[in-house]
């Protein structure tokens, strides 16, 4: 009581000063309502990674007046002008790719508003992420891979490019674009609120986007590291250079192989590549012609395939064999002298032949 008459006689200024100062508004992302698809689920996501709008508010409206209270909006407006943090694509006007908006990148996607985001801000929150600086190499590799491997792909489907010309083999539905668009609600829900659904995607795509930079940081670069030194130690295994051996299985390592000949100038192509297998043993896999492709550059010889342990051994000559798969894109043996040799004869009756036909 003694308080609260204190308080009385204290005039209305002094008490508002007392209370400390006015709490600044929390930031504020403005994107569509209604119906909601995964670019902009991303988008929003992607921009509370970012100090600036981390305890944003998202508005979702078409309402231009509440979308120009915001500090950044996506996907609604009419409006791309990073300067005004706008980040629309839907208008006429608009056509940009990464290419076109940094043309060191290769990708002419046209993008969308988690594509816009990414390509403005993918490193700052990348590097974030990763407690690195933004100039670091790791940063900038991943930076292409999160696009390529993640963005790009949910910047066509909203953008309605399709992935293959004519008509294609079989339906893709379970893709993170599709999942998304299955949280908005169904078209005779009595409840017809998409604000359950959007927060739902948000936490989906967004946690799927963080998946993917948690393994390729920590499972797709140490893999890179491990083929450039095969690579490099190539000569040592076998004069040829054109048998590699990983020093450690389950190494995913194609992708690698193939930008890091291009990146290093290897003039002749690598035909084989030497692992261990979870039991131990060791696999001679064939090198792809591209990859995406069932075609070996060099398959193991025909005359193995389907042929398994000793008669195997028996009809190569060899040792601890242990199978060569019926297509002859891969073999087995219980030593890795036994997977060089198979390796090793593959080229030789390559060169033989190579000889013959001159």
């Amino acid at each position: 009581m003694r308080m609260r008459c204190v308080l009385a006689g204290i005039p209305r200024l002094t008490r508002s000063l007392m209370s400390g100062p006015k709490r600044p508004r929390p930031a504020r992302i403005g994107t569509h309502g209604g119906t909601f698809h995964c670019d902009e689920a991303l988008a929003c996501f992607l921009l509370r990674l970012l100090p600036s709008y981390q305890d944003a508010e998202i508005i979702r409206t078409r309402d231009p007046k509440l979308l120009a209270e915001c500090d950044v909006v996506v996907d609604v407006g009419g409006e791309y002008d990073p300067q005004k943090h706008r980040y629309d694509h839907h208008q006429r006007s608009f056509g940009d790719s990464m290419h076109s908006l940094k043309p060191d990148k290769p990708w002419l996607t046209k993008l969308s508003s988690a594509g816009l985001v990414y390509t403005h801000f993918g490193s700052e929150i990348l590097a974030k992420q990763l407690g690195l600086k933004e100039e670091d190499p790791v940063v900038h590799v991943l930076y292409d891979k999160l696009y390529e491997n993640f963005v790009e792909e949910i910047d066509a489907i909203d953008n309605g490019i399709s992935q293959w010309d004519g008509e294609p083999h079989y339906a893709m539905t379970t893709n993170v674009s599709s999942r998304v668009a299955y949280l908005n609600p169904r078209w005779n829900d009595k409840d017809q609120d998409t604000e359950p659904g959007f927060q739902k995607a948000m936490e989906l795509v967004g946690n799927e986007f963080l998946d993917r930079l948690d393994y390729y940081y920590r499972a797709w670069i140490p893999a890179r590291t491990l083929v450039e030194k095969a690579i490099q130690q190539r000569f040592e295994v076998d004069p040829s250079g054109e048998i590699l051996v990983l020093a450690q299985g389950g190494c995913p390592w194609k992708e690698h192989l193939f930008n890091l000949e291009q990146e290093l100038g290897i003039k002749k192509p690598l035909k084989f590549v030497l692992y261990t297998d979870l039991g131990g043993q060791w696999r001679v896999q064939c090198v792809p012609a591209a990859l995406h492709t069932f075609q070996n550059r060099l398959s193991l010889l025909a005359e193995w395939c389907g042929l398994r342990d000793e008669e195997l051994s028996q009809a190569s000559g060899i040792p601890g064999c242990v199978f060569v798969h019926a297509s002859g894109f891969i073999g087995g043996n219980r030593t890795k002298e036994g997977a060089l040799e198979m390796a090793r004869k593959t080229l030789a009756r390559e060169v033989e032949s190579g000889a013959s036909s001159s």
